[in-house]
């Protein structure tokens, strides 16, 4: 929010330089961001008049103005200004004037024609960023006085970041209470006294939807001067604190608001005269707003309506054809409070974010509709005169707020600083909270505005906040600490972590949120979850795995010559399942390009899916269970067929792996190999504690066999069933060829065996080993019709 130091100083002027105010604001939670001057650095610059405006003999778009500054001879200028003429008040420089940027005015010609000066625009004093012609000041501006006195220009813009609780310092208003208290002074409010009515007109005012419109204030005025023109000094502070002027019925609102923290709404009478009613909208109905928009609503939108037709959207935006225009004679003001969380939704299903919903979302006084309608009342008819109406109102003003108890004692432990009681007491005194001793401690009531303090943590954050937290001495903590048992059976993720970067990877975080056209390129979930919010149409969806950001990850590399990149990530995942959301703790991995980073003493090959299916076992086998795992051939739309595996354990699907489909890498114009892994890391934190087994003394014994079997068969189903055929006495199973090709029918493989027996308490002997061998070679015939190689 951004306000003027000028406009601040007349609720409360402590004395303090400006610096040292932003230094208070900032320790006491009101963060400023910038301090910025109002106006450049210029001397020499007084009020004018334009007595005479004459066509220069020799430039068509310069005139020869009399320009009278107070001296005794008008100053003979030529101004380029489109909109200047005779009897403005306008700035003047004259000669040895300096403007912004040390330009120094000096007597010269334009076209042959001597000029004494120059007048000046709200650009040339550094007052804009732009500005269309010169600056025009107020009818009654003192000939001859300087410009930066009258205007008051030796100011400065705060803008300040306000954390979301602190809606209630969204006002000039607000931020005095703060000041104020800070530096122990009372505020000097400007006058709010109700204005008395001089018609008794009568509006029918009808709430219909009453949990979101507690409270609807509203007024007739009536014979207005819509054309009035809108004083200077509400101008500037508008202006500086960031709203253009537009007129003076709208800049009467804008000014409440910024002054109060109050919305308000005018409408032109003729459309509202058959009385006002707040209600939801109902489903398809059209409202266009004051920003050219056209809304089809729904019925969780709260609008005002004439009984029939919606004229606003409650709180957010008024609607274009009730506004007031230069036409307007009559209108009917309203001050109302709107349910936060109803404006708050309604204004980011439509994108729309104004200064009103701004404030209604992060909450209103609920006791302020009454004064700030009569304030913006008194305002109105001192610019554009009327006739006033009586003030109307439906429903009632409600303030929820219940006394706290707070602890004496609780200070202490919190803040580490035994505060005597009348500095409790002063503190919030100063906040103009309600505040009674009650037992060891004190019972405090916060006033109506203060909506973030319900509990006793926040008494004590007011009293460390308007102490000072640079007052609190800095202690070291000596607390003993107790360190919570870790179980043995429970997979430790970091150690996932850790496996995963020895073997080369490289954490990720990206965003649980991504792209819908790489979700449906991916065929992740037919019908994945979609945000009705998203900070951009590009991260509209929520990530049923790591994939698609792990993919955007390789991209970004990718583009910069990145061709060895190894990714993984750990986080939440949401499947939108029929019954209910999920939420699921996943793994994903990406791995792509060579197998090793370039060097000289080996060959270069590219990691391919058993260099993946090694680093996916490396991790399973953190849980000492990795004969409970398996894989499996598998089929999905992004991976590559014939290369793509379910990981499965104990005939569950708990992840899959395999290569990114040929058809999605070249459309992503990936020209390499992309291997990619998703494991539910909720079904492998079971761990098994490791067991001790005797060593056996007498000697492993080794058979090697080559079966032949179709080509289709997986060699993990023959190793299982030759371990479940090999009893006791078979230790150990291991893979070491296939083969296909010379020698072995079309349509066939040859898988080659290592087998490994052994007995705790003697040496075998051939012949068991054979009969062993035997059951097994059996088996396999008949389970998989698997013959011996010649």
């Amino acid at each position: 929010m951004k306000f003027s130091e000028e406009w601040l100083r007349k609720w409360v002027n402590p004395e303090v330089a400006t610096e040292k105010l932003a230094e208070q604001l900032t320790l006491a939670g009101l963060e400023v961001d910038s301090l910025e001057p109002v106006a450049g650095e210029f001397m020499g610059v007084v009020v004018g008049k334009v007595l005479e405006a004459k066509q220069h003999p020799d430039a068509d778009r310069l005139r020869v103005c009399q320009v009278d500054v107070g001296d005794q001879t008008p100053l003979n200028i030529v101004c380029g200004a489109s909109n200047v003429s005779v009897g403005q008040k306008v700035p003047v420089a004259k000669i040895n004037a300096i403007l912004p940027g040390n330009f120094k005015i000096k007597k010269s010609k334009l076209r042959g024609v001597e000029s004494e000066g120059m007048i000046c625009s709200e650009k040339e004093l550094g007052i804009a960023e732009s500005s269309d012609g010169i600056m025009v000041l107020s009818a009654d501006a003192p000939l001859g006085v300087d410009v930066r006195e009258y205007l008051s220009l030796n100011d400065t813009i705060f803008d300040i970041q306000l954390t979301p609780n602190r809606g209630d310092c969204l006002s000039i208003q607000g931020i005095a209470r703060e000041v104020a208290a800070i530096n122990d002074l009372r505020l000097t409010k400007p006058s709010l006294t109700a204005v008395s009515h001089t018609i008794s007109e009568q509006l029918p005012i009808k709430i219909t939807a009453p949990d979101g419109c507690p409270h609807y204030v509203g007024r007739v005025i009536r014979n207005i001067d819509s054309n009035a023109k809108t004083p200077l000094w509400l101008q500037e502070r508008l202006r500086r604190s960031g709203i253009r002027p537009l007129s003076a019925i709208i800049d009467v609102t804008n000014y409440v608001l910024l002054e109060l923290g109050q919305p308000l709404h005018a409408f032109d009478l003729s459309y509202v005269a058959n009385g006002i009613e707040v209600r939801f909208a109902k489903p398809g109905e059209v409202i266009d707003l004051l920003d050219e928009q056209r809304l089809e609503l729904n019925d969780k939108d709260l609008v005002i309506t004439d009984g029939n037709r919606p004229l606003a959207l409650a709180g957010i935006m008024g609607g274009k054809e009730s506004g007031i225009t230069s036409e307007t004679k009559h209108l009917f003001l309203e001050s109302a409070l709107f349910n936060s969380s109803i404006i708050t939704k309604t204004a980011r299903h439509y994108g729309l974010f104004t200064d009103s919903s701004q404030r209604f979302e992060r909450g209103v006084d609920p006791l302020l509709q009454k004064v700030a309608i009569e304030r913006a009342t008194a305002l109105i008819h001192e610019i554009v005169g009327g006739e006033i109406g009586e003030v109307l109102e439906c429903g009632q003003e409600s303030s929820s707020k219940e006394a706290i108890i707070l602890r004496k004692d609780r200070i202490t432990k919190l803040l580490g600083i035994t505060l005597a009681d009348d500095v409790v007491t002063n503190i919030f005194n100063c906040l103009e909270m309600k505040v009674n001793p009650h037992g060891q401690g004190w019972q405090v009531t916060p006033p109506s505005y203060r909506l973030d303090i319900n509990q006793e943590i926040d008494l004590i954050e007011e009293i460390a906040r308007i102490y000072g937290y640079d007052r609190i001495p800095g202690e070291k903590i000596a607390e003993e600490l107790t360190f919570l048992p870790v179980s043995e059976t429970v997979l430790d993720l970091q150690k996932v972590k850790t496996r995963l970067v020895d073997s080369g990877y490289q954490e990720a975080i990206t965003y649980s949120f991504v792209s819908p056209a790489l979700e449906k390129k991916l065929m992740l979930q037919q019908h994945p979850l979609v945000l009705v919010n998203p900070i951009s149409s590009d991260l509209s969806t929520m990530r049923t795995n790591h994939w698609p950001g792990l993919i955007q990850a390789f991209l970004h590399n990718y583009a910069r010559q990145q061709q060895r990149v190894r990714l993984f990530e750990i986080g939440l995942c949401f499947i939108n399942d029929p019954e209910k959301i999920k939420q699921e703790l996943r793994l994903g991995g990406l791995c792509t390009g060579p197998l090793y980073p370039e060097q000289w003493s080996e060959s270069a090959r590219s990691v391919d899916f058993f260099d993946v299916k090694n680093d996916v076992m490396n991790i399973l086998s953190l849980t000492g269970q990795t004969d409970s795992y398996g894989f499996e051939s598998f089929e999905h739309p992004a991976l590559h067929p014939g290369q793509a595996a379910a990981i499965v354990k104990q005939h569950r699907v708990i992840g899959m792996l395999g290569a990114l489909h040929p058809s999605i890498s070249q459309e992503l114009d990936i020209n390499q190999s992309l291997y990619l892994f998703d494991l539910s890391l909720d079904s492998i934190m079971d761990m098994s504690l490791p067991m001790y087994e005797t060593l056996s003394k007498f000697p492993a014994i080794k058979r090697d066999m080559a079966l032949v079997v179709a080509a289709d068969v997986q060699a993990q189903r023959l190793k299982e069933k030759i371990l479940s055929m090999g009893g006791d006495l078979l230790k150990n199973v291991q893979i070491f060829d296939i083969y296909q090709g010379k020698g072995i029918e079309t349509g066939k493989k040859s898988i080659a065996l290592s087998l490994t027996f052994q007995h705790l308490s003697r040496t075998l002997v051939d012949t068991e080993i054979n009969e062993s061998m035997q059951n097994i070679i059996s088996a396999l015939y008949k389970d998989f019709n698997a013959t011996l190689r010649d």
